[in-house]
């Protein structure tokens, strides 16, 4: 059998601080010939921790910067090739420890019945967040981003999109360490047209660095596409079908190209989809004794249409070594219609039939939205790195409505007929300013410290009229113009320490904000204002203690304070129905909310992990359910206290060398108390939460996936949930000589994931509900890569405007 040999000629070279050491060689095979476009890896040395990869060049040269003093190994795992890693490298403070090691790659068939290969986790874990490694689930490449959130441990996403991270909602997403700016539906309609096959990475952060904004009470969850690292010209192609209740398809393609100093590169996804939801709601209308007064039973058919296309284009030109300067554009436009179909029974208190009510209602959307980013970079000296970002964002959303309703009588007899319809124009203007700087001292210190300004502008207005004989008069009592500035001025500190046994993480942010709304009002409304200044500080605390002198077994503990401002559009007052017995509505007197966590963690290598976690929040923002008169009003509110204790393990196991399993398993305790409306809320529960996955490494080419989760009755303010499961599996089969693959995934396959509990605290009713989404479907992805490997530069691709995207719903 034929040898071959890698020479990596390694050379470290002095610096000046304890975080800008250098690892670079070169890798060979027996003949002397470089070997490029190879995936080699660092390790720590004590707990084979991944620190970073790389890709080595086209003449096998590979360069491992800024690391911190200690001791690595570099390992390579070929295909055809036994896995294996380098000696110990030493890495000290201003001087190279290593000289010439040659590592020998031998092919794993002559060794005797014995292959050992690596498998990339699906998760690993860091001082301050848990790593979800994307391409470790099968099934998530005939998914759509929101399929691998919901996938990811401790995310759980409800029947209407809203994303929640160990039990607790108001999480902030980014993508690629910059903010989506999007929230609420328009967040939900990015993710699901932002193919799965894209995405590299989900960092889940409990309590985010100073240096993130302080917004997102439940933390952030950021995530990480993929980068095309091929020198010259290279690109990603992903063609998805799916079929459900109706058939959706997705296309996405991804160009990068290098020469010389420039970097241009794009991508670009059209996807088309298609929605069914049955939604059941039952109401008991109770009399101050206690008895039925009446009954009311609604079914609804929505059906929803999308067309989403988004595109994003950059450049990036390295002036210099350690000047680069960078232009990022982004847009995206959906188109969609939405018809809800629904029939409610209205029974008297002995349950004889008093009328039926039908509705039959529709909704256009157009929704547009483009971004600019200037950005720039540069680092004086080994360890100190100057950024500035430059945004403006734009938002334009445009709906129209109408509303059919007819009653009948017992008899079948049409008693009475309205019709109304509705405009909602909405525009939001962003722009933000951000600057940072990095200092690396002696010692493994660093210290970073960075400032941002922020002007939010938002103005909607609401047109609804009342149709009769085919002309329309204004309704006034639902129609306004709301307008909103804000102004946030923010600052941080974060400083880090590493010593032999100990890591020290902490920061101060500080924000200063200013905002004024305006209420036009008509000529039947008043028009009203207010306006709100104030200034809160947020620390944030990380500490790491190695218990054995390897770093096999590790205590992690982390405090960080919060805040969640309300999303744009909750503010406005605006009343939108979704029949004439539903109504949504805005709340212009939302408070931010604060929220602060403490959390301990005993963590074994990257095979198991434990967290306990206690949290409050102050003026909680959640979905609070009013009745009056017997109809139904859906808004936001402030809840003035919330508290949760959590507990919760992650382990990855590998059962056997083709097989490995991942665990993720919680309990957490809410508890509510608040004034709500006419009554105090008092609302107290437990949630038990499981999800398993495994992955089956099943040979030429073939990989398996088998997974699902398993959700208690969720406890929440008003709307509880009762429990749900599912199981999902997946299959893929490398092609095109391992530049292609086709996937076949099936999601809840049982169809059990249904939305379905009682909405408590109503005051004189009970209520419950079914939602039954179009969660069962089946899907075949072809995914095709082109282009060679490189080890890419350290481009800019961030933004100044962190925090503010996520507030538009």
């Amino acid at each position: 059998m034929k040898i071959i040999y890698a020479v990596v000629c390694l050379f470290c070279f002095g610096i000046t601080s304890a975080q800008t050491a250098k690892i670079s060689g070169i890798v060979k095979d027996s003949n002397q010939k470089p070997v490029g476009n190879i995936l080699i890896s660092l390790l720590q040395s004590t707990n084979q921790t991944l620190v970073k990869t790389e890709i080595t060049q086209p003449d096998g040269a590979f360069a491992f910067e800024n690391l911190q003093a200690g001791e690595y190994v570099i390992t390579i795992d070929e295909n055809g090739y036994q896995t294996f890693a380098s000696q110990p490298i030493s890495v000290v403070d201003s001087q190279s420890a290593t000289a010439n090691p040659v590592l020998t790659l031998t092919e794993a068939q002559q060794l005797s019945e014995v292959t050992v290969q690596k498998k990339k986790p699906l998760a690993e874990y860091k001082i301050d967040r848990t790593v979800v490694n994307v391409d470790a689930m099968v099934s998530s490449a005939g998914s759509d981003a929101m399929d691998v959130l919901e996938k990811s441990p401790g995310i759980i996403v409800d029947q209407n999109g809203t994303i929640s991270f160990k039990g607790r909602s108001g999480v902030q997403v980014f993508i690629d360490d910059k903010p989506t700016y999007l929230s609420g539906s328009e967040l939900e309609a990015y993710l699901k047209a932002l193919p799965a096959s894209t995405l590299d990475q989900i960092e889940l952060i409990t309590n985010p660095p100073a240096k993130y904004e302080a917004a997102g009470s439940a933390g952030i969850i950021n995530i990480k596409t993929k980068k095309s690292k091929a020198k010259g010209f290279n690109g990603n192609y992903t063609a998805r079908g799916s079929v459900g209740k109706r058939w959706h398809s997705r296309n996405g393609l991804s160009l990068n190209f290098m020469q010389g100093k420039v970097r241009v590169f794009g991508n670009a996804g059209y996807a088309t989809q298609a929605f069914v939801t049955d939604l059941d709601i039952y109401r008991q209308f109770l009399n101050p004794d206690g008895s039925t007064r009446s009954l009311f039973d609604q079914k609804t058919l929505i059906e929803r249409r999308n067309n989403t296309a988004n595109l994003r284009l950059g450049t990036y030109f390295y002036a210099t070594e350690k000047t680069t300067l960078g232009i990022n554009l982004g847009g995206m436009l959906r188109r969609g219609n939405q018809r809800s179909d629904g029939s409610s029974v209205v029974y008297d208190a002995a349950g004889v039939l008093d009328s039926t009510i039908v509705a039959k209602n529709s909704e256009r959307n157009r929704f547009k939205n483009a971004s600019v980013n200037l950005n720039g970079s540069h680092e004086f000296a080994e360890g100190k790195k100057w950024s500035a970002d430059v945004d403006y964002l734009r938002y334009d959303d445009k709906t129209i409505q109408n509303f059919s309703n007819y009653v009948f009588r017992p008899d079948s007899g049409l008693a009475s007929s309205d019709e109304s319809t509705g405009k909602l124009p909405g525009v939001i203007d962003i722009y933000a300013f951000k600057t940072d700087y990095s200092h690396a001292f002696p010692k493994d210190q660093t210290l970073d410290t960075g400032y941002k300004l922020s002007y939010s502008h938002t103005d909607n207005v609401t047109e609804y009229a009342d149709v009769t004989d085919a002309a329309s008069v204004p309704n006034y009592d639902m129609s306004n113009h709301f307008k909103y500035d804000e102004v946030i001025h923010a600052g941080y500190v974060n400083y880090s320490r590493n010593f032999k046994r100990w890591s020290l993480q902490a920061g101060l942010r500080v924000e200063h904000t200013i905002s004024k709304g305006n209420q036009l009002g008509n000529v039947m409304k008043p028009a009203s204002q207010f306006r709100r200044d104030y200034t809160n500080l947020f620390p944030t605390l990380y500490v790491q203690y190695k218990v054995d002198s390897i770093g096999n077994h590790q205590l992690v503990t982390s405090y960080g304070k919060r805040i969640n401002r309300p999303y744009y559009q909750d503010l406005n007052p605006f009343v939108s129905p979704l029949d004439k017995f539903t109504f949504y509505t805005g709340n212009p007197y939302l408070n931010p909310s604060f929220s602060h966590t403490v959390e301990l963690s005993y963590r074994y290598k990257s095979l198991f992990n434990t967290t306990v976690s206690y949290g409050f929040t102050e003026d909680g923002i959640d979905e609070t359910l009013e009745i009056k008169e017997g109809v139904y009003y859906s808004r936001p509110g402030n809840l003035s206290k919330t508290k949760y204790v959590s507990w919760n393990i992650q382990s990855d196991i590998p059962v056997a060398q083709w097989w490995s399993a991942n665990m993720y398993c919680e309990v957490t305790h809410m508890k509510y108390d608040s004034p709500l409306y006419t009554q105090y809320l008092t609302a107290e529960g437990t949630m038990f939460y499981l999800q398993a996955n495994n992955r089956f490494k099943l040979g030429k080419g073939w990989q398996a996936e088998l997974g699902g989760n398993v959700i208690s009755a969720l406890p929440s303010a008003q709307v509880g949930t009762r429990p749900k499961h599912t199981v999902n599996c997946g299959v893929q089969k490398k092609v095109l000589k391992d530049q292609g693959t086709i996937r076949f995934t099936v999601n809840d396959i049982f169809y059990s994931n249904v939305n379905a509990g009682t909405i408590n605290n109503l005051q004189d009713t009970y209520a419950n509900y079914e939602n039954w989404g179009d969660t069962r479907y089946a899907a075949l992805t072809f995914t095709y890569a082109f282009g060679k490997m490189f080890a890419s530069k350290d481009g800019g691709e961030r933004t100044g405007a962190e925090s503010e995207q996520n507030r538009v719903k």
